[in-house]
């Protein structure tokens, strides 16, 4: 596993093609589907496909992209989050995903909460975007505990669904 960072329970590593069966769980969640987005991944080797051609050339390219989360107790893959450049725009934007056991416990905002200051303080990026459905609520929470605010609506590749815009300042 090449840790990137850590928080007090989690251990967050870049995604990596050995982690594809579990990417193809997280694609297939019902949250996922309705929320993100149906990527048609229903097989590992299309997971593994998915992470070569969209995650790897991020990383690549930039340095930094998807990650997993694990739980340090046990090591067991929960989510992913991770800092994205988007065709067409300016500036990355931060996207996060669990599985439903693991949503509400707490474990997105402490691994989003190091993410975004491993973002400052490795990669020197200054700010971020973020981008939500209207009706998931629970994301707009959280960017809000995150130090996101909404400046109103954008899309994103590969369709021209609209989404609410956040914005955060990396200075704190």
């Amino acid at each position: 596993m090449k840790k990137i960072f850590e928080t007090k329970r989690l251990y967050i590593k870049s995604v990596a093609t050995e982690d594809a069966p579990f990417i193809l769980e997280l694609m297939n969640t019902p949250k996922w589907i309705e929320f993100i987005g149906d990527r048609n991944v229903t097989t590992e080797k299309g997971a593994e496909a998915y992470i070569q051609e969209k995650a790897l050339p991020q990383f690549e390219k930039f340095g930094y992209g998807n990650n997993v989360i694990f739980l340090k107790e046990n090591h067991k893959k929960i989510g992913t989050c991770g800092v994205y450049h988007r065709e067409g725009k300016s500036e990355p934007d931060i996207g996060f995903a669990f599985l439903p056991n693991f949503e509400g416990k707490g474990y997105a905002f402490e691994a989003n909460t190091e993410l975004i200051k491993y973002m400052r303080n490795v990669h020197e990026l200054t700010e971020l975007s973020a981008y939500t459905l209207e009706e998931n609520l629970r994301s707009r929470k959280l960017l809000e505990r995150l130090g996101f605010k909404l400046i109103g609506v954008g899309t994103l590749p590969p369709t021209n669904e609209e989404l609410l815009h956040y914005h955060r300042l990396l200075d704190v």
